[in-house]
C-alpha cells in the first residue's frame, strides 16, 4: 500500500496554483474570516489577486518556510496553511491555517496542522511548533487545546480591531507531547 505524507482522510495539502486565485479573491470578501486568521486588508482587484497567486505559484522555498493550500481529497480548495519564524537550529517553528467558511468544522484545518506536524516533527527534527491565536478567536483556540497544544502565554493587548485591542494566546507544543499523541490518535 502506497502513502502520501501530504495526505489525511480528508484533505491533501499542495503548493499553490495560478488558478487558485479565484476562490482567494472571494474569500477576501468574508472580512470576519480575515480578521480572524490575519487582519481586514484594503479591497484587491481580480488582477492584484491574480498576480499574488502567480506569485504563491512561482515563489522559491525560503528555508523550511511554507505556504500551501488545502484541497479536499476530490480537488476543491479549502484554504491555506503556512509556516514561519522556522528556526533549524533551535527546532522551532510557528504555523497558521485558514480554511474558507463553507468548510469550516469539518476537520479540515485539524488534518493540515496534523499532517505539518508530522512532516515537521518526523521528517525536518523540528522540536516545538508555536500557534499564535487572537483571545476573540474561540474556534482556532479550541482547535489548538484538540490538537493537544498547551497555552504557554497571554500577551495582553497585541491585536487591534473592532475598535480596541484584545490579547494574544500562545499555544505550543514539544515533539514529546506530539509523540504522545500521535499514539493516541494516528493521522490517517
Amino acid at each position: 500500500m502506497q502513502s502520501y505524507l501530504w495526505a489525511g482522510c480528508k484533505i491533501r495539502l499542495r503548493p499553490a496554483h495560478r488558478s487558485d486565485w479565484a476562490l482567494f479573491h472571494a474569500n477576501d470578501f468574508d472580512s470576519e474570516s480575515a480578521r480572524l486568521c490575519d487582519v481586514i486588508y484594503f479591497p484587491r482587484s481580480e488582477d492584484g489577486t491574480q498576480a499574488w497567486a502567480e506569485g504563491q505559484a512561482e515563489r522559491p522555498t525560503d528555508g523550511d518556510n511554507v505556504w500551501l493550500a488545502i484541497e479536499t481529497l476530490d480537488g476543491e480548495l479549502a484554504g491555506s496553511i503556512c509556516t514561519n519564524g522556522c528556526n533549524p537550529r533551535s527546532g522551532t517553528f510557528k504555523y497558521g491555517v485558514a480554511v474558507f467558511r463553507e468548510h469550516w468544522r469539518k476537520g479540515f484545518a485539524s488534518e493540515a496542522v496534523r499532517i505539518i506536524l508530522r512532516y515537521y516533527f518526523e521528517e525536518l527534527r523540528y522540536n516545538k511548533a508555536n500557534a499564535h491565536v487572537y483571545s476573540f478567536n474561540e474556534g482556532s483556540a479550541a482547535l489548538q487545546e484538540r490538537l493537544g497544544f498547551k497555552q504557554e502565554g497571554h500577551l495582553r493587548d497585541m491585536i487591534f480591531t473592532k475598535g480596541r485591542h484584545y490579547d494574544e494566546l500562545v499555544y505550543g507544543m514539544t515533539k514529546s507531547d506530539y509523540d504522545r499523541l500521535k499514539e493516541e490518535k494516528p493521522l490517517g
